[in-house]
């Protein structure tokens, strides 16, 4: 049977055949649908963790419990897993254990442009990377045969493009699996610095059996087209070259990117006179291939920032440059912006009208940084905010703690803020946190976290109670507030930042694209009492525009929140009812 398929529901599939039993994951584009479409499968345990270190963690302790487990994350969230990820490359496994990484070239989604490959490298762990989704299903099952076989940990890299793309996968059956027994092994499973030394030496030895086995292995392959030109590619890069050149160069298709084979890349270079290596991002092939003498053109053509193309391609290699159509008119950039209704754009422009700095945070809710709200000054990473803002205010002084605070969805608080928010107690600063409750993960498409009460499957479960977390790790002030109400909102503001001691404001009202929540009929303009002053436009409601001079409001967008009825000094806006 046959199937179209994601990428990432190609993974999956290979999750189910392959016999894995244990999933952890947290949710980040674009590795997301991995874990949602695996969870689909009765057979397979499935969980978002609260962040990717607990979630590499859980992957580790079954594959210690004899099973065939997976984590999965974006580039960004392998940073967060690297503690585990690095240690676990020494102890090795139990049962299958398999990293799935989803890298963002071209920062679709993202706040970098990681390239992955470098921690297959640092932590000395294999890695493959699928060019379709025919592979991403193959290669997530050959990866638990090579984990097992060479008792290591693996890493599967996607790029956004293999993951949300579609192709056609040969759907197989499961493989159901014995659990491995465990036997105890303190020299194998505890990193004490007495066994982790002959541990290192066994890892290198490890690397020089894996890099035998990519010279001969099947997704390793040439595709010799009789050329004197030749290409080195993988991933996506293979399926847009091939696009671009054709059949008039040949190349070689590593499925396997680390480590590397040094005499096939040899065999292959010397079929050729002119030899290209064409990689997204970082030059790690090319770097491979001149350490071993071998002469390729690579960044000196090829850019290192962003997604490559198909034109591109052509560009780099032919000089061709792609026909383009061009537009007369100047069209206007349409930035992402936050939906009709949601909950923190009430927030952000009661912090605008503060004038406060605003430490920020990863989520829907770093939208505000964007005009006309403008309403965020810094945006580093997961749970960033909170520390960043405690050592803001401590290298500022006093005057500042009381013009600056931090805003952190619930998720992400969940993720990495509770231990800043602990340091901010502990270490006392009169800093104000903001969490923007919106009673799930947004960002990434509606997943369920520790806060919301239900599991990745809808079940549910304990619910975080946030104002109690806040208080028992030495919150004295935490106080909630629903951003629909500007008055509320700009009240607990002024009254937190006024006040001694460090306190919490949750800024609860949930997202309004749930399917759940139930909005009021959308509002309306009274023409007559508009004066076209714009003021409604400040808080950057998509729903709201301007025609003939005069406010006007999409009633297939608005869904009737009210924010903008404040900012109105002559009542022109109302609900369409009144209106009539």
């Amino acid at each position: 049977m046959k199937e179209l398929l994601l990428g990432n529901e190609a993974v999956a599939q290979g999750l189910y055949e392959a016999g894995v039993k244990v999933v952890s994951s947290y949710p980040g584009t674009p590795s997301t649908e991995i874990t949602e479409a695996a969870s689909k499968f009765d057979e397979i345990f499935c969980e978002w963790a609260p962040n990717e270190k607990v979630a590499a963690e859980v992957a580790a302790g079954a594959s210690f419990g004899g099973a065939r487990s997976f984590c999965g994350m974006k580039h960004v969230g392998l940073n967060v897993a690297a503690d585990p990820l690095f240690t676990m490359s020494y102890i090795g496994v139990n049962g299958g254990m398999v990293f799935g990484v989803a890298d963002d070239p071209g920062l679709h989604s993202s706040q970098n442009e990681q390239d992955s490959r470098n921690y297959a490298i640092a932590a000395k762990l294999p890695m493959l990377e699928p060019s379709d989704s025919g592979e991403c299903r193959d290669f997530t099952k050959l990866a638990y045969s090579l984990s097992e076989e060479f008792d290591t940990p693996v890493i599967l890299r996607l790029t956004t493009r293999v993951a949300h793309s579609r192709s056609v996968v040969e759907l197989g059956s499961r493989q159901e699996l014995e659990l491995k027994p465990y036997i105890k092994n303190p020299a194998k499973n505890v990193m004490l610095p007495a066994f982790a030394k002959p541990k290192h030496v066994s890892v290198e030895e490890r690397t020089k059996k894996l890099a035998a086995w990519a010279e001969t292995c099947a997704i390793n392959r040439i595709e010799d087209n009789h050329s004197k030109t030749g290409v080195i590619c993988a991933g996506i890069v293979y399926q847009y070259a091939k696009e671009a050149l054709g059949d008039t160069v040949s190349y070689l298709k590593l499925g396997m990117v680390h480590p590397l084979p040094a005499e096939l890349i040899k065999k292959f270079a010397a079929t050729v006179d002119k030899l290209y290596v064409i990689e997204e991002l970082d030059d790690v092939i090319e770097s491979f291939c001149r350490k071993n003498g071998i002469a390729v053109t690579g960044k000196d053509v090829f850019p290192r920032c962003g997604e490559f193309s198909q034109n591109l391609i052509r560009k780099c290699i032919l000089g061709k440059e792609p026909a383009v159509l061009s537009v007369k008119e100047d069209i206007p950039v349409r930035p992402p912006v936050m939906c009709c209704g949601c909950p923190h754009r009430g927030l952000f422009y009661a912090l605008k009208r503060a004038k406060v700095f605003v430490s920020g945070d990863i989520g829907c809710y770093t939208l505000g940084a964007s005009a006309p709200l403008s309403a965020i000054d810094t945006c580093v990473c997961m749970g960033a905010s909170v520390s960043g803002l405690h050592g803001f205010n401590k290298a500022r002084g006093a005057e500042s703690e009381k013009k600056s605070v931090a805003v952190i969805g619930d998720s992400t608080f969940i993720h990495s803020g509770i231990t800043g928010l602990i340091d901010i107690a502990y270490n006392r600063s009169n800093s104000v946190v903001i969490i923007l409750d919106n009673s799930i993960t947004g960002m990434t498409g509606h997943q369920q976290n520790p806060s919301t009460g239900y599991t990745i499957k809808g079940d549910p479960t304990s619910a975080v109670d946030l104002e109690a977390l806040c208080k028992s790790v030495g919150i004295p002030r935490v106080r909630v507030c629903d951003p629909y109400n500007l008055q509320d909102v700009q009240s607990a503001l002024k009254e937190e930042l006024e006040a001694d001691g460090p306190s919490v404001i949750i800024s609860r009202r949930p997202c309004a694209l749930l399917k759940y929540v139930k909005h009021k009929p959308p509002l309306a303009i009274r023409e007559e009492k508009c004066i076209g002053c714009r003021a409604c436009l400040s808080i950057g409601c998509p729903a709201i525009s301007m025609k003939n001079g005069k406010a006007a409001i999409d009633r297939t967008q608005c869904v009737g929140c009210g924010v903008c009825t404040s900012l109105c000094a002559k009542s022109a806006i109302t609900s369409e009812e009144a209106k009539a």
